[in-house]
């Protein structure tokens, strides 16, 4: 059994955005050596998210305006969250909403994906450094 453990870092320079973590990942997988395996991607931190979906910007755009009508950034007082001095209680819920993590199949030393699919990271209270955890175990 081989397994293999990474740290991406990332530091969005606006409060909200998403990153294709993709390549990054399939990087990963490669110097890891595992044939067949799994691969776990996790965000190490409660106001980021991991996601799998498309990588397409009007599909981005319109996740980042349904997250912001669930869960709006401001008025800020409308959390109790907030009351701690924080400003973040939004980003909370929209890394609920969007997920901590993924795990996707390894196959022939491969990231095993559906069509369109891709790998995301999810800032939702950005502006400052945030890891990414990358398992990989497998033969």
């Amino acid at each position: 059994m081989k397994s293999l453990t990474e740290y991406l870092m990332f530091n969005v320079p606006s409060r909200r955005g998403f990153v294709n973590i993709t390549p990054d990942i399939r990087k990963i997988v490669q110097k890891s050596g595992v044939k067949d395996g799994i691969c776990l991607v996790n965000a190490m931190h409660i106001t980021a998210s991991v996601f799998i979906n498309d990588n397409e910007s009007g599909l981005h755009q319109d996740y980042e305006r349904w997250l912001e009508e669930l869960a709006p950034h401001e008025p800020i007082s409308k959390y109790e969250h907030n009351k701690t001095g924080e400003d973040n209680a939004d980003a909370h819920l929209k890394r609920q909403i969007m997920g901590r993590e993924v795990i996707v199949a390894i196959t022939n030393g491969q990231l095993d994906f559906g069509p369109w699919e891709q790998i995301f990271y999810g800032e939702f209270d950005g502006k400052r450094p945030k890891r990414v955890l990358v398992k990989i175990i497998g033969e």
